[in-house]
């Protein structure tokens, strides 16, 4: 079996390239400090980072649990970015207050608790929301005092590859000096050409997080991850939801044969999708909002109506204003900073994390950046796998992902087998009448090796670790499938899908 020797391969990894690191000429020196929480941010530090979302705050966090001296500047005046403050964590509170809602008007009879006059409290529910964002936002406020990380609230830009003006939101200005910087700024809501978003009629995702009250009719445009869960918010308080799309497919990274169900569940959920379809007008002189669409591919126009228009067509990397053109910090096509396999730009010194740089434009991959890049500012080894980054749309059911699809597979010309295993026939499921989706595994033929995991279940979010874990030390799906696994849990659905891969399931 693999897993016999997963630790000892891990540890000469390591141990490799930790040798390669100390033999490489890109080497850095400091003047390490501890005990640096008085000093100031116009003092030299070891660490600047402009950016305190989920990249810039965790590579603080580390950096000075590295003995590094550690100033944060971010320009919000709270902390967290736009996945806390915007993003991942309020859509996640909505989804799952309006999941509670669907679930008291449509489900609790299956289960015996008879209730009457269901009513949605949209304040009180927004409140929630609301109140989990102050909390969170507090609590890496007292992580950077605990850690001795010094914040700045204010607009940084570099005026050189040592020195980050800043804006402070007093409307103050002050330099702060760093041996090393590192842009953390994150990404904003790619604009639509020829739609404005005014965050009242048309709005970004942030808008739509905020909506003062329920629209009958909600048009999204953009079948992403971000579109589909707010889409899925609003639809179940009631919204009349249609998704316009451009491509001829919704979530176009997801594997095939799990985006059709996807899809299918969605519409069950009477999500309306308008597939190849690209919107070429926007109205909106009257009460509403006019859509004029025609084919992706051109033909005849049509027209479509809404109280409220979501564009959710994607983000793109902010950069500007923060000095890059001044100091010389090459770009590349799409307008992201070009960077090595240490996270530096051509610019010794400055360096880039997260959705600013190439990768998946996700806060745990942010995290992950942040760790990697200070570990290797402070001598250390740091690694960050693109190809191993979890994806999750967390609407209901779940769907999430790790490694290879079946057509990328099929591109590499990789022999291989899949096994599939039905959430209707694992009896955690069925025990709690919420047994819609499957687990499907992609591995190697010939050495049984994981290639990809994909799951479309409840909490597939969760259930996908266990995945990422395989992959992360190149488990075999024979691995997975003896290991043993607590019963009755949704994950045995995972153990099955396994022993199909390489053998054959016991429970279908």
């Amino acid at each position: 079996m693999a897993m016999a020797s997963l630790a000892r391969k891990k540890a000469l990894y390591f141990s490799s390239n930790l040798c390669k690191s100390s033999s490489s000429s890109f080497k850095y020196s400091f003047s390490v400090s501890r005990g640096f929480a008085s000093g100031s941010a116009s003092d030299e530090n070891d660490v600047v980072i402009i950016g305190g979302g989920p990249g810039g705050y965790v590579a603080a966090i580390k950096a000075a649990q590295l003995g590094l001296k550690t100033t944060c500047i971010e320009k919000r005046g709270a902390l967290g970015g736009t996945c806390l403050n915007v993003g991942c964590i309020p859509s996640k509170a909505l989804l799952h207050s309006s999941h509670m809602y669907h679930e008291a008007k449509h489900a609790f009879a299956n289960h015996g608790v008879k209730v009457s006059n269901v009513e949605v409290d949209l304040p009180a529910m927004l409140g929630q929301k609301d109140k989990a964002v102050s909390n969170l936002t507090r609590g890496i406020e007292g992580l950077f005092k605990k850690n001795k990380v010094t914040y700045v609230k204010g607009y940084g830009k570099l005026i050189s590859p040592s020195e980050v003006s800043v804006e402070t939101v007093e409307g103050e200005n002050t330099v702060v000096k760093g041996k090393n910087i590192i842009i953390a700024t994150g990404s904003d809501v790619k604009p639509l050409p020829g739609v404005t978003i005014d965050e009242k009629k048309i709005v970004s995702s942030t808008g739509a997080l905020s909506l003062s009250e329920i629209p009958k009719k909600l048009v999204v445009i953009g079948a992403g991850y971000i579109g589909l869960e707010l889409g899925s918010v609003w639809g179940r308080l009631g919204s009349e939801v249609t998704v316009v799309e451009f491509a001829s497919d919704i979530v176009p990274s997801m594997d095939g044969e799990i985006r059709k169900q996807f899809q299918r569940s969605l519409e069950k959920q009477k999500m309306k999708f308008m597939l190849k379809t690209k919107v070429v007008g926007v109205d909106t002189s009257g009460e509403g909002v006019k859509l004029t669409l025609e084919p992706s591919a051109g033909g005849d126009q049509t027209t479509l109506e809404a109280d409220v228009v979501l564009v959710s067509a994607g983000r793109a990397p902010f950069t500007a204003g923060l000095g890059l053109d001044e100091i010389g910090v090459e770009m590349d096509k799409m307008g992201r900073i070009s960077v090595n396999e240490r996270f530096g730009t051509n610019v010794p010194g400055v360096f880039a994390i997260g959705d600013v740089i190439p990768g998946p434009m996700l806060a745990h991959k942010a995290e992950e950046d942040g760790v990697a890049c200070v570990e290797y500012i402070a001598g250390k080894v740091g690694h960050v796998d693109y190809d191993l980054v979890p994806g999750v749309c967390y609407t209901h059911p779940e769907v999430a992902s790790i490694g290879k699809t079946e057509e990328q597979v099929k591109t590499m010309g990789v022999e291989y087998r899949v096994g599939k295993f039905p959430f209707m026939a694992n009896s955690r499921a069925k025990a709690i009448d919420n047994a819609e989706g499957l687990v499907k595994i992609i591995a190697e033929k010939e050495s049984d090796k994981i290639l990809g995991v994909h799951i479309m279940s409840p909490n597939a979010g969760e259930l996908i670790h266990e995945a990422v874990l395989a992959l992360q030390y190149g488990a075999s799906s024979e691995d997975i499938a003896r290991t043993c696994h607590a019963h009755p849990t949704m994950s045995e659905a995972l153990k099955e899908a396994a022993m199909a891969t390489y053998d054959k399931a016991i429970h279908i």
